[in-house]
């Protein structure tokens, strides 16, 4: 059935790899002229009134209760608020290459905090094993062998925060928001709505607008902000609609290899061996985290098929 409908998602599904793999390189052309609060705050704006465009045009409204509003509230700054200015500033000292490798450690730190939120979701070996060569991705991506100076450092460290903001934010989501009678767009729009005013607040609390901001970095925002969030929220609702949220959350996979290209063939960024073995380990690892891969050297024949049915996550 999925096969049959595959014509349906593919082409969603691979634009929004692509809307948001570009998204790292949006962010590196907004910093020429603007500080990093500025293009997160920039990209909530547009986003939001994106998807409440499109809320407007279908007549659907946003939620009306405050117990639902605290959790968007939530949600908002841990899903982006906090992400989406934590890569902002990691982007002023590492490329958008090693931003979008960072971004695929997400599951790795998704899994954990699942686990103790979440009922029904269990440490398992397999899960254990995923982390650890995931982690072991993650030390390869960094070089730690060479050994890292305080800029890399400070910017890795940023984008890795990020990457673990999302993996807070995605349990909270799922035990506090999934299954909602207001359905996924009108959360989605609440979501940026507030994420948007905790960064109204924030940013000019921080920082100062430039004298002046050359229209590529402005572009640049309004293109993170229209495509990357609302557009890409839009296309990522509905690849969840026509073939569900496990496919739909494959995305991850995808992502580095349009940010990796789009880093390498339109800014000119370098690109050292150890980072792409990295993102390879780290997807491996995240794939048998999550139960798309099963280890099964590590397990006995005789139980191989019962642990990848009660292992799937």
């Amino acid at each position: 059935m999925l096969g049959i409908r595959a014509g349906a998602w593919g082409s969603r599904f691979v634009s929004l790899a692509l809307i948001w793999g570009l998204s790292f390189l949006f962010i590196k052309l907004g910093e020429r002229s603007l500080a990093p609060l500025h293009v997160s705050f920039g990209r909530m704006l547009f986003g939001a009134l994106t998807v409440l465009g499109v809320l407007a045009v279908r007549r659907q409204r946003l939620p009306a209760s405050w117990r639902t509003w605290g959790h968007l509230a939530v949600a908002g700054a841990l899903l982006n608020t906090l992400p989406f200015s934590l890569i902002a500033y990691g982007e002023q000292h590492v490329s958008s290459v090693v931003a979008g490798i960072w971004n695929a450690t997400t599951p790795l730190f998704t899994l954990p905090v699942a686990i103790v939120l979440i009922a029904g979701e269990y440490a398992t070996r397999r899960r254990a094993i995923g982390l650890l060569i995931g982690f072991a991705g993650v030390l390869t991506v960094l070089g730690i062998w060479r050994g890292l100076g305080a800029t890399s450092l400070q910017g890795n460290l940023l984008c890795m925060s990020s990457a673990a903001s999302y993996g807070l934010g995605f349990p909270y989501a799922r035990k506090y928001l999934a299954g909602r009678p207001e359905g996924p767009l009108v959360l989605a729009a609440g979501q940026l709505t507030c994420g948007t005013l905790e960064l109204a607040v924030i940013t000019p609390l921080l920082t100062t607008l430039p004298a002046h901001v050359g229209p590529g970095a402005s572009l640049s925002v309004v293109a993170l902000g229209v495509l990357g969030t609302g557009v890409a929220y839009i296309l990522n609702y509905a690849v969840i609609r026509d073939a569900g949220a496990t496919v739909a959350s494959t995305v991850t996979y995808i992502i580095p290899i349009f940010s990796t290209l789009a880093g390498i063939i339109l800014l000119g960024e370098p690109l050292r061996i150890n980072q792409p073995i990295g993102a390879a380990v780290i997807l491996l690892g995240a794939a048998i985290a999550q139960g798309r891969l099963q280890p099964i050297r590590l397990l006995p024949a005789s139980r191989c098929s019962s642990a990848a049915v009660s292992e799937r996550t």
